[in-house]
């Protein structure tokens, strides 16, 4: 550089304030790709945190409802296990009944039969019998069942035809307006729905026994 002349002092004076300028804009510069990338680095870790955070609140709230199910399908498990305890106590139950077993079948189509004389008005009745009854017990059933109902003047017989049930006995007054179905199924399905319910208390109360007595020890 020569220092005598004036234009050359000037051109490395602008030269040397353009390399300051330049180093300063590339300063600059870094400070704000350095800035933009802590801040890119910020968001993405804030990102990944609230990611995260909200896979875990997922996971919470898919475990609280597959807990909140559990007593919903253990609830529905004992109930289909009481359904099917109750349908072979019914089908048990019939067995017993259509078979004549385990009672004193003629003492129970008396007390049937001589049940719904009273309920009725009137003084002439007949009792219609299964088939296989009326030849069985048929011909002397009449005369325990007045006995039973003690009504005046009450007369009784048995329809030699019979009547299309299993067991039991359908009375009806002679004129045909009045008639109580007593057979045995009938007399089942009336009851049941009590019988059930009692049935089904019993069922439930032994299934939650061992429960409680797991939670106990």
């Amino acid at each position: 550089m020569s220092e005598g002349n004036p234009q050359s002092v000037l051109r490395d004076e602008i030269l040397a304030d353009a390399r300051r300028q330049a180093d300063r804009e590339v300063g600059r510069a870094k400070r704000d790709a350095d800035a933009i990338l802590k801040r890119a680095g910020d968001e993405g870790e804030k990102s990944r945190t609230e990611r995260l955070e909200a896979a875990r609140e997922e996971a919470r709230r898919r475990r609280q409802l597959v807990l909140a199910r559990v007593p919903v399908e253990v609830g529905r498990m004992r109930m289909a296990r009481t359904e099917r305890a109750l349908d072979g106590v019914r089908e048990e139950a019939w067995r017993r009944l259509a078979e004549r077993d385990g009672h004193d079948y003629r003492a129970t189509v008396v007390a049937l039969a001589a049940e719904a004389i009273a309920g009725m008005e009137g003084r002439r009745f007949v009792l219609g019998l299964a088939a296989r009854d009326v030849g069985e017990i048929g011909p002397d059933l009449a005369g325990p069942v007045r006995e039973r109902v003690g009504r005046e003047g009450l007369e009784v017989r048995v329809d030699a035809d019979g009547a299309p049930i299993e067991g039991g006995v359908v009375v009806r007054d002679e004129a045909g307006r009045q008639t109580w179905n007593n057979s045995l199924e009938a007399r089942l399905e009336r009851l049941w729905p009590a019988l059930r319910c009692e049935i089904g208390g019993r069922v439930l109360a032994a299934g939650d026994r061992p429960e409680a007595e797991e939670r106990d020890r």
